[in-house]
């Protein structure tokens, strides 16, 4: 296989009919979508610029143009869901979800665009670009975090952008909100996990709160600060929160996921302008795993 060739014959069947086979509604027919979706890749996967894109996946600025696009109409997202429900269906997925989030800096080449800081990022819609385009400072200067809620294999589920200076804490409930996976046949989307295994960034009394209320089992560790506070308070501070601190152990998977994740030499390191454009790159990488995943099975 050339090294050009960047997906198996079985990885590009459970996608290929999921993509748009030309640019726009105006647009030329691409005569091979996998020569597209494979530069979008090579790019990612080495770090390099548009420009030095080989000339075997064809104009640099139609690669560009397509990733541009499925980016923004939500293309990508789409065939990441259509894949989780056809894993959900073979019983691929573990219900077990971990989260948390990684940094990523923001090359020269990345900030260099008018932002309103102290903007929050878009949680609801991943398709807006947000007004601070996920980038702020943070102690490693400009960067980026991905947080990731994944299942029990450290497979992807929900992918979101924040600035780097923001918290892990508020992120979790805006993750869970956005899990949702259809059913193939008859049923309601599942939308509620079986456990959430968290760090203690994740310990909070409204989210055991909201856990508990969905009677979602929570594997949250918890700080020395909290406990030394509820103590303190003796009967009033309540009993200390459930901890299985064997199945915690499992909560490396998602810490498993980001190294993988990083792989790509364009991820590790954000060269996007635009936050929808980087995010659509993560979700790309989200969706390999998947028909990876998927692709073992037939």
């Amino acid at each position: 296989m050339s090294r050009f060739e960047l997906l198996s014959d079985a990885q590009w069947s459970l996608s290929e009919g999921l993509l748009p086979a030309r640019t726009g509604k105006q647009g030329r027919p691409f005569s091979d979508a996998r020569i597209m979706v494979e530069g979008i890749i090579y790019r990612y996967r080495c770090g390099i610029a548009w420009r030095d894109l080989p000339p075997v996946f064809g104009p640099w600025q139609t690669v560009w143009t397509w990733h541009r696009r499925l980016a923004g109409d939500g293309t990508l997202d789409r065939v990441l869901g259509v894949l989780l429900s056809q894993a959900d269906a073979v019983g691929r997925v573990d219900w077990s979800v971990s989260v948390d989030s990684t940094i990523a800096r923001a090359h020269q080449h990345a900030t260099n665009i008018t932002r309103l800081t102290g903007a929050s990022s878009n949680y609801t819609n991943p398709a807006v670009e947000p007004l601070d385009h996920a980038v702020g400072r943070s102690r490693g200067g400009l960067t980026t975090k991905v947080h990731h809620l994944v299942d029990g294999g450290g497979r992807p589920l929900v992918i979101a952008l924040t600035a780097g200076q923001a918290g892990d804490s508020p992120m979790l409930l805006p993750l869970l909100g956005q899990l949702r996976v259809e059913r193939i046949g008859r049923g309601r989307p599942r939308t509620r996990p079986d456990a959430v295994r968290g760090d203690k960034a994740y310990s909070s009394r409204a989210i055991r709160a909201h856990l508990r209320g969905r009677r979602i089992r929570a594997v949250i560790s918890e700080p020395a600060d909290q406990a030394g506070h509820r103590q303190r308070r003796g009967s009033r501070g309540g009993r200390p929160p459930g901890f299985d601190a064997v199945d915690y152990r499992n909560r490396n998977v998602v810490e498993r996921g980001f190294a993988i994740m990083k792989q790509w030499r364009g991820l590790a390191t954000r060269y996007d302008k635009l936050a929808i454009c980087y995010r659509a790159a993560v979700v790309l990488n989200a969706i390999i795993h998947w028909t990876t995943a998927l692709s073992d099975t037939t």
